[in-house]
């Protein structure tokens, strides 16, 4: 059980989202991301933000289907989809899985993935899906395993500064008390060779990007 978080992205398609959206314990849109529960089949519990890519006319018959509306005014300095995490973190200590967070523009993509390193949102189990991939952090001291398979991509990103990774495991190029110094880029595209690659990280903090070959839930 998780609570999703639509933001107003792109989403390729809504049918992989599908079984998550059934599962769900609360479905959060920010903004015009309702638009791609909708598409899916599902209600939003809650919607929140300004509402400036939300359609209007599409208000009054949510609400008077029980959809609660969270409103805030244009000139803020929150993201709607920050909003949304800040709300999720505060209703809530389920795990929340981010839809449609990531591509399009790159300053509104990297601002939603720096979104994880918000002193509100630390210690919590926050990922960011798309079809293909998943993005957390990783937060040392800490460890995190990645369930995929062989052939898979692994990058391990520092961000805010070097982070020092004690050891991994089930990757091709392992790392042994190591530093991954902030800004080069030796820890992208490392490979899977199980099912589970584990990471073990003893200061800093790492963004772990998973990219599937194929399709999996």
């Amino acid at each position: 059980m998780a609570v999703l978080i639509f933001a107003n992205g792109d989403l390729d398609s809504v049918a992989w989202v599908q079984p998550y959206l059934r599962e769900a314990s609360a479905i959060i849109a920010a903004d015009g991301g309702a638009t791609h529960v909708l598409q899916a089949g599902f209600r939003p519990d809650v919607i929140i933000g300004d509402l400036d890519s939300f359609p209007p006319a599409q208000r009054e018959p949510l609400e008077a289907e029980g959809v609660r509306f969270i409103v805030y005014p244009a000139a803020k300095d929150e993201t709607d989809l920050e909003l949304a995490l800040l709300h999720a973190a505060s209703a809530s200590d389920e795990p929340v899985l981010v839809f449609a967070g990531l591509g399009g523009r790159l300053d509104q993509m990297l601002a939603n993935v720096l979104l994880l390193m918000h002193p509100a949102l630390r210690g919590r189990s926050i990922r960011f899906l798309t079809r293909y991939q998943q993005v957390w952090l990783l937060e040392g001291p800490g460890a995190t395993e990645v369930h995929g398979e062989p052939g898979d991509t692994v990058s391990l990103i520092p961000l805010g500064g070097d982070a020092h990774v004690r050891a991994t495991r089930g990757l091709a190029w392992p790392l042994r008390d190591e530093k991954l110094v902030f800004g080069p880029a030796r820890g992208i595209s490392n490979e899977m060779m199980a099912q589970t690659a584990a990471v073990e990280l003893a200061e800093g903090y790492l963004l772990c990007v998973h990219t599937k070959k194929e399709w999996r839930r």
